[in-house]
């Protein structure tokens, strides 16, 4: 699945103290609720002594994300997931899940107390994480013969296409992904090596 907003780059974590208590963020990208468990799960295997494990995810497009959720995991009620789930629109990042592993430090911090820790220690994470922008690519089928084989797959390498798959008959049937402002490259190239092309 491609996507032109912005997404975290890979998995990141970072520590910030409150008055004694830690406030260890973590930021995962993340397609579906299962990797979410996922990652939830692997937090309280890490953290199993852990007070708190409060987070907040979006997924799809910023501002009009497919699904978001969150949770203050025993925190007073609007304290942690609310300032996380905040902190990640304000980001105008999709397709991220933060996560904030909480060791209480013996001083009450208050709901206004709160509200800034676990949205500081989410600023923390996403300011550090790197973030990536994918381009929207177009499925494109291709028939071709077994000989235009190799020159199909050189001008994907050259180009961050992909053949995704290819299916050997009589003749090569191959399913390429091409980033859209390259398809008028794609499509001259087809026609000059009379490769038979249908964009879906």
């Amino acid at each position: 699945m491609n996507k032109d907003y912005p997404v975290p780059a890979g998995y990141l974590e970072r520590e910030t103290e409150v008055r004694k208590s830690r406030f260890i963020a973590r930021v995962a990208p993340v397609n579906s609720r299962d990797e979410v468990k996922d990652w939830l799960k692997q937090a309280h295997s890490d953290h199993p002594d852990a007070g708190h494990i409060c987070w907040a995810f979006q997924i799809g497009r910023p501002g009009s994300a497919t699904e978001a959720a969150m949770n203050d995991d025993g925190e007073p009620s609007g304290t942690a997931g609310k300032p996380i789930l905040n902190v990640i629109q304000h980001k105008d990042m999709g397709d991220v899940l933060v996560m904030v592993i909480r060791y209480f430090g013996g001083i009450k911090l208050g709901a206004g107390g709160l509200v800034r820790a676990y949205a500081g220690a989410t600023e923390s994470v996403l300011s550090a994480v790197e973030r990536v922008v994918q381009q929207p690519m177009i499925d494109a089928h291709v028939s071709l013969s077994f000989k235009d084989e190799q020159p199909l797959r050189h001008w994907c390498e050259v180009h961050g296409a992909s053949v995704e798959s290819v299916e050997y008959g009589a003749s090569v049937h191959a399913l390429v992904l091409v980033p859209e402002d390259l398809m008028a490259e794609f499509e001259s190239f087809c026609d000059a090596h009379k490769l038979g092309l249908t964009l879906t």
